[in-house]
């Protein structure tokens, strides 16, 4: 089974210091045909002005995921970590019983591009918790590189969830697979450039959920970042829809 999520097709906002656009149905943007998949509840494709920001606000019972493409932003939160997230960084938060969290663009100059990810936790009520890696460039070059896993696996970082993140910079023309296991499903989201996922050419923003496929082949059309992700399907990992 193949749905692919265009980029044009994505929920919209633009403030003063915010141009975000929605994977699925998060704040003033409301689609029921698109609630998350599987155990991937958010994906905001989010640009920040300079000096602009989120200020503090709460979070509880969802593992929280930030990728900066461009720019650095800075965050600070209610369990004293303050910190600044670069392109290559992967920030992990476990809002659990609680946590409370600002981010802010780091410079008065330029803009920040990130993705807001959001995950639901396969338990509640846990102790909140921080994590950041620097996974270099060249260990994901042409190469699907495990960024996010239950259990830290193959020097990841862990999350209280049932899903594994994979990250890819390819080049035109080369291909990285990944093998898909029963009971799993694929969501592939182009964070930018430009790639065929088995044999669908996507664009920019533009992603695919892949199911009871054997194996996933990604190839460079342009150069291309690209985030894969492996969720549970069934009662652990329902689809949202």
């Amino acid at each position: 089974m193949k749905q692919i999520r265009a980029a044009s097709d994505r929920g919209y906002q633009h403030h003063d210091w915010l141009e975000t656009h929605y994977s699925f149905s998060f704040a003033d943007y409301y689609d029921p045909a698109h609630m998350g998949i599987s155990i991937l509840r958010v994906i905001n494709d989010d640009r920040i002005a300079p000096a602009g920001g989120f200020p503090t606000h709460p979070h509880q019972d969802m593992e929280i995921v930030t990728y900066v493409l461009d720019g650095v932003l800075e965050h600070k939160d209610s369990m004293g970590n303050g910190s600044l997230i670069r392109p290559g960084d992967i920030q992990r938060m476990s809002a659990g019983t609680g946590v409370r969290h600002s981010e802010f663009n780091h410079s008065d100059q330029q803009p920040v591009h990130l993705l807001q990810i959001w995950l639901l936790p396969n338990r509640k009520g846990v102790t909140p918790g921080y994590a950041q890696k620097h996974f270099p460039p060249s260990e994901r070059r042409n190469l699907l590189q495990l960024l996010v896993s239950p259990d830290g696996s193959a020097g990841s970082i862990s999350a209280h969830q049932d899903g594994l993140i994979y990250g890819t910079l390819l080049e035109p023309g080369k291909s990285v697979c990944h093998e898909l296991a029963a009971e799993r499903i694929v969501y592939v989201h182009i964070a930018r450039g430009k790639a065929v996922i088995n044999n669908e050419t996507l664009g920019d923003g533009d992603a695919i959920t892949l199911s009871e496929e054997p194996q996933v082949k990604l190839t460079g059309v342009e150069e291309s970042e690209i985030l894969l992700f492996d969720l549970p399907q069934g009662p652990g990992g329902r689809q949202h829809r």
